[in-house]
């Protein structure tokens, strides 16, 4: 690769560092916006050393310090710790001239000074953030990534942000959840990168193209598929909202259910920040958090049944099951079927029965088989224990049109 890429962030007056160990590939042009910034906003924490010669001297907050109320950041690739070190907040201004400060609180930041005018053709200007795990060898404390996906801790991996926006500038409100082959914790993830838009204004669109539309998380998201040398798969809100609160393991499943991602990967990073173009000042993330061993939020757009008291030595009747359609498309659909433990389980089967045209071409979350009509999916060894109240869920993807089974659950 070029030595220009990573040359090009540094501006006159910085301190150059070493080139990187492991080159990172000029990504092609994409459809809209340029792919650059998933390079450049990936390696900013690289300055870190430069950067913390520069704020040394200009009064700045250090690159690692531990935040205090208030704290701002000036400096292009300036971060700062928060809550121990449990969360890392970046001004990351690598795209853009334009001076842009962040101010850090106790457990989120506002870009206070940005006036930015670049292109809405080409890359962001930049991309303030705060995150959990790592980032270019810049991880944070007791985050438990890198976390491999078949990993029953990812099904409880969550998030949340609160975020407020301006009335002008054009600019996306995103979350950028990072995976790859590897648990590498530096240099370019090659898996896949998550991008969540909870809002957008102006002209900016995903990297790639809209492939399709699904309910997940309490919203409708726009799917979007592009690839910068690595898989970038973008869920654009159709309704924008300030705030959510999710499981990643929802979109992830989606992800691969679409063929964009695999179990074996391992997550990095959980970011969530914004993508100026046009002016930048006024966005803010109020609150953010990240945790391995939470409660998996409920989904509000999975359809749910009432049940009725159940008796406790009655196997039929210690789980449950609800079943909902999360995409469509000529000739196929995928579906999602969430399993409840009434009472405590061991072990879980669920079965539904198949319409004419409909065949099974894989699934997610469990075991399946078919005989004759009837589909069924027993759990994995991973998530085949339940207490009483926990759930988990079953991704499928079939041939056919999609249909409104009802599905039996039982206990083993």
């Amino acid at each position: 690769m070029p030595q220009a890429w990573f040359a090009a962030p540094f501006e006159k007056g910085l301190v150059m560092v070493a080139p990187l160990s492991t080159p990172i590939d000029s990504p092609p042009p994409r459809a809209g916006l340029l792919t650059v910034s998933r390079l450049r906003r990936r390696r900013a924490s690289l300055l870190g050393g430069a950067a913390a010669v520069l704020l040394a001297a200009s009064g700045l907050v250090a690159l690692g310090g531990t935040a205090q109320a208030a704290t701002q950041i000036c400096e292009k690739y300036g971060t700062t710790k928060l809550s121990g070190g449990k969360y890392v907040v970046m001004n990351n201004l690598w795209g853009a001239s334009t001076p842009q400060c962040i101010t850090v609180g106790d457990n989120g930041f506002e870009v206070t000074t940005a006036n930015h005018s670049v292109s809405t053709s080409g890359a962001p200007a930049s991309y303030p953030a705060i995150y959990a795990g790592c980032h270019y060898a810049n991880c944070t404390a007791n985050s438990g990534l890198p976390l491999r996906v078949s990993d029953s801790k990812f099904n409880s991996v969550t998030t949340s942000v609160s975020m407020s926006y301006p009335a002008s500038g054009e600019w996306d409100a995103a979350y950028d959840i990072w995976f790859d082959p590897t648990s590498r914790t530096d240099g370019q993830n090659t898996g896949a990168e998550l991008m969540i838009w909870l809002n957008h204004a102006g002209r900016p669109q995903p990297v790639g193209s809209k492939v399709g539309t699904v309910n997940l998380a309490g919203g409708t998201w726009d799917v979007w598929y592009g690839s910068s040398g690595w898989n970038v798969v973008s869920y654009v809100r159709t309704q924008s909202t300030s705030s959510m609160n999710f499981a990643v393991r929802s979109f992830f499943d989606d992800m691969v259910s679409r063929g964009y991602a695999q179990r074996s990967w391992y997550l990095t990073s959980v970011q969530a920040g914004f993508e100026p173009w046009i002016g930048g000042q006024g966005l803010a993330v109020n609150s953010f958090s990240y945790n391995t061993d939470g409660t998996v939020p409920v989904d509000p757009t999975t359809p749910t049944n009432p049940t009725t008291p159940t008796d406790p030595t009655d196997p039929s009747g210690a789980c449950s099951a609800t079943y909902s359609t999360t995409n469509t498309w000529s000739g196929g659909f995928t579906g999602q079927i969430t399993v409840k433990a009434n009472q405590a389980v061991g072990n879980w089967k669920v079965s539904w029965p198949l319409t004419s045209g409909q065949s099974i071409s894989s699934v997610w979350g469990g075991r399946s088989s078919v005989s004759g009509t009837t589909a069924t999916v027993t759990n994995e060894a991973w998530n085949g224990a339940l207490s009483a109240g926990g759930s988990t869920t079953v991704g499928f993807s079939s041939s056919g049109s999609p249909s409104s089974p009802t599905v039996t659950c039982t206990a083993g």
